[in-house]
């Protein structure tokens, strides 16, 4: 396959001479995109500035490179080491049941020792369950920021919130540890606690991030939330055209308060391993990651200011 027009979707070749990348990401380690671009599409998606890189002119969404690399031959000299797969693409893409690109990447790392780390939207994983249970320290993450099948629609082309949901309880009940990633956080939209709820007794962790909208697509989400959602505009504007984090801070800590009653550690950028209690998932603090970039996983943030009193802050109602 040298390059093919398939369901509007560029796709072709490309050779790389390392599929492993140092990370700079909050969780450290290393970053492994067996893809480059996401036909998921999401609109939202900061990874599309891998296009300034790439050299690629089509709209994010519409192409994919598949990536050949040599074997790694020494897998265990990322033993001990954070693994992400997935961190600027998605490793279990619906084009992944052809190209069969992040199977080989986990037969690779099979023996490495490393932690490895899946972030997805995809129930494809599920594929892989039996390679998975042989690797160890295995984390797979599905990021779920609405139980709202119209919105999801609306914002990306991954399947749906339920095919995720079903494969986040199959893979834990397969004994592997699983995310639920909620992010990104769209103000006044995304209800973090009904997904809590609904993911509490299938997950070991659930991660909070915040909306960040830079670069071309942030008109596009302000479009569109002008028109879907036009009593958010307000606070929009005073969230991502006056810099006010007060909305996110409230956040912060209603869902510490929400750790606290339902028994689950609450932690700022901690990612402990092992399972957790059934029922009683870690709670990690990820809003404004910026702060916590590059840190190694120490939960120490740069630049952030002391939280307000909890008396002072209100996290206004969806509409």
């Amino acid at each position: 396959m040298a390059e093919i027009m398939e369901q509007g979707i560029l796709i072709r070749d490309v050779d790389t001479k390392n599929i492993m990348t140092k990370s700079s990401l909050p969780v450290g380690g290393y970053s492994v995109n067996p893809y480059v671009g996401c036909t998921h599409g999401c609109k939202y998606c900061y990874a599309s500035f891998m296009k300034r890189f790439t050299g690629h002119t089509e709209p994010w969404g519409t192409f994919l490179d598949v990536k050949h690399w040599p074997e790694i031959r020494d897998p265990r000299k990322y033993r001990g080491q954070r693994v992400v797969i997935g961190s600027v693409t998605d490793g279990y893409l619906p084009q992944e049941a052809r190209f069969g690109n992040t199977r080989r990447l986990l037969e690779q790392l099979k023996d490495s020792g490393a932690e490895i780390l899946i972030c997805t939207k995809s129930d494809l994983v599920v594929r892989d369950i039996d390679l998975l249970r042989e690797m160890g320290k295995v984390t797979v993450s599905w990021s779920i920021n609405t139980l709202d099948e119209g919105f999801r629609a609306d914002m990306d082309r991954a399947v749906s919130i339920e095919r995720r949901l079903s494969a986040m309880k199959q893979v834990y009940d397969a004994g592997i540890r699983t995310v639920c990633f909620i992010s990104p956080v769209f103000p006044g939209i995304t209800d973090f606690e009904a997904i809590f709820h609904r993911v509490k007794d299938q997950c070991d962790l659930v991660w909070l991030e915040n909306l960040n909208l830079r670069g071309g697509f942030k008109g596009e989400i302000l479009d569109y939330i002008g028109e879907k959602y036009p009593h958010l505009t307000d606070l929009y504007h005073a969230i991502y055209s006056k810099g006010d984090r007060s909305y996110f801070r409230a956040l912060e800590q209603r869902a510490e308060q929400l750790a606290g009653e339902n028994g689950c550690p609450f932690v700022d950028n901690e990612l402990p391993y092992g399972r957790a209690e059934p029922g009683h998932p870690v709670i990690v603090d990820y809003f404004y990651h910026e702060e916590i970039r590059g840190s190694e996983n120490t939960g120490k943030r740069t630049g952030r200011k002391q939280r307000p009193p909890e008396e002072d802050c209100e996290v206004p109602q969806k509409g």
